[in-house]
């Protein structure tokens, strides 16, 4: 398929843009290729929005089985695509195509989980308190609430992960399930995967009789676009995976527009991991070897890669840290997703470098063709609590280790923690049962709390909470992988005291799609 670099609204190319423009870059061959992409213009922006908009008055009305099928039919387009989509995104990105291709995967199979969401239904959580005209001194009204869709939705691209968290990823797809038409600013590190993706997405609304501003995408790789897009007055909701600077630059624009509005950010974290005394006695040299592999896992480019270990010193803390110097020296370099995101790597290493004491690492990357090399470094706990620094996310291949004195000391650090997605426990069952209130205290910092494993690696799933405490969020409360990511972009309405004929089928009496409610405070399907 012949790439045209262009932004597409409508279902179709915007050939207006003809200002600046860029093109893709290969990170393992150090150069650029491809076409020209233009950047959107805020005409642009502006006439995407105003399409979303319109369509959002039918596309809301839609019903659940015209929705899912919608959905299905994007996973379809995508999966046509085939080997040109692939060998695309691995130009682009430098990432492996087994890899890629599991993206894939993951990107279609989160189309058709929403797919399923939505023709069950019970998503909505409609709830119905009935009247009771008799009630003493005033009559009861009859009360019926559910969750409607909130708008047209702006969507960012991620870098590290060009297809389940871009144009038609996670939060795409689970926006369009809600009911919401979606405005995707692609990232400019993969410009010609987003446009494919896209033209896919296209295809699949034409094929679902869907109007046509349901779905656009933008290309451009300024602020200005970012912001013009957050701040037009049609856009109700954002969704972005990024970086904690960009993610609350979004944030604080959305904040202040005269009509604020919710910003899900996730903008990675540092995962702590936390190794008690019992697993460093039995498995040490095993938990080594596992966090070298989490670590250096797609060049460390993972929102949950583990960049903090702490544990109390000893003999067995000792002979894990020489472990992890020895595995840490012997890790080959690894391609990153673009040069920018090898800058910010290094000066965050050069950080962990001031800072703390070089363990391992630093062998054999070549920067011409975008190589990072793996590094552990290490510290005390004292060093780490007076240095904030040493606690911020480093995005790329390396991590810090924390020897804590005592007991004591692991409490403070774990209770001085910033939020986070993860947070990782490796002991025995006697460790547990003795460090109890670890669990607990780390309740409050992380959103996924992981037993003797690591936290690389998410499950799309009814269960999966990926989301944290600030900053690894802007809303804690929310998730960005699994069904209940839909309900971000919904928002609860009551109708009190409707004729049946009037209300949305999910909350007549008579049940017709068959959903789980809440009827005067007992679920049932009656």
């Amino acid at each position: 398929m012949e790439l045209h670099g262009r932004s597409i609204v409508g279902g179709a190319p915007v050939f207006e843009d003809g200002g600046e423009s860029f093109r893709a870059f290969d990170p393992s061959e150090g150069r650029e290729f491809g076409p020209e992409v233009f950047e959107a213009s805020r005409a642009t922006v502006a006439r995407a929005l105003e399409e979303a908009a319109h369509a959002f008055d039918v596309y809301r009305r839609k019903g659940a089985d015209e929705v899912a099928l919608f959905l299905e039919s994007i996973a379809r387009h995508v999966e046509a695509l085939g080997d040109e989509l692939v060998e695309l995104a691995r130009a682009e990105t430098a990432l492996p195509v087994e890899r890629l291709k599991g993206e894939r995967g993951r990107t279609t199979a989160q189309l058709r989980m929403f797919a399923e969401v939505v023709r069950e239904g019970s998503w909505v959580e409609a709830v119905i308190d009935r009247a009771a005209p008799e009630r003493k001194p005033l009559p009861k009204p009859d009360l019926r609430r559910m969750l409607v869709p909130l708008g047209p939705v702006a969507v960012f691209g991620a870098s590290n992960f060009p297809l389940a968290f871009s144009v038609a990823g996670g939060d795409t797809a689970s926006a369009l399930a809600a009911g919401c038409p979606v405005v995707v600013k692609g990232h400019p590190a993969h410009p010609g995967t987003s446009e494919l993706v896209a033209r896919a997405v296209v295809a699949a609304a034409e094929e679902s009789l869907m109007p046509a501003g349901v779905f656009s995408l933008l290309q451009g790789r300024s602020p200005e676009l970012s912001l013009a897009l957050v701040e037009h007055p049609r856009t109700k909701a954002v969704g972005f995976t990024g970086s904690l600077r960009v993610g609350r630059a979004l944030f604080d624009a959305a904040a202040q527009r005269p009509e604020p509005i919710p910003v899900y950010a996730e903008m990675g974290s540092v995962n702590p991991v936390f190794v008690l005394p019992g697993a460093l006695r039995e498995r040490g040299a095993e938990f080594a070897e596992g966090l070298r592999q989490s670590v250096t896992l797609g060049t460390g480019q993972f929102c949950t890669n583990p960049g903090l270990v702490v544990a109390v010193r000893g003999e067995t803390f000792e002979q894990f840290l020489d472990r992890t110097d020895e595995l840490f020296a012997a890790a080959p370099p690894g391609t990153m997703l673009n040069p920018g995101i090898l800058r910010g790597y290094g000066e965050g290493v050069e950080r962990l470098r001031r800072l703390a004491k070089l363990g391992a690492g630093g062998a054999g990357a070549d920067a011409s063709r975008t190589q990072a090399a793996a590094y552990v470094f290490s510290t005390d706990a004292e060093t780490f609590l007076d240095n904030h620094e040493l606690g911020e996310e480093v995005f790329g291949p390396s991590t810090l280790v924390v020897g804590c004195q005592g007991v004591e000391e692991l409490r403070r650090v774990a209770e001085g923690l910033e939020g986070a997605l993860t947070a990782t426990i490796h002991g025995t069952a006697e460790d547990l049962r003795e460090y109890a209130w670890l669990v607990r205290a780390l309740e409050q910092k992380a959103g996924r709390l992981v037993f003797n494993g690591f936290p690389t690696g998410v499950e799309v799933s009814a269960a999966m909470q990926h989301g944290g405490p600030y900053p690894a969020t802007t809303d804690a409360r929310t998730t960005s992988v699994g069904t209940a990511a839909i309900k971000r972009f919904a928002r609860p309405v009551c109708y009190q005291n409707f004729p049946q004929d009037a209300l949305p089928l999910e909350l007549r009496d008579d049940n017709p799609r068959g959903l789980w409610r809440l009827v005067d405070n007992r679920w049932t399907r009656d």
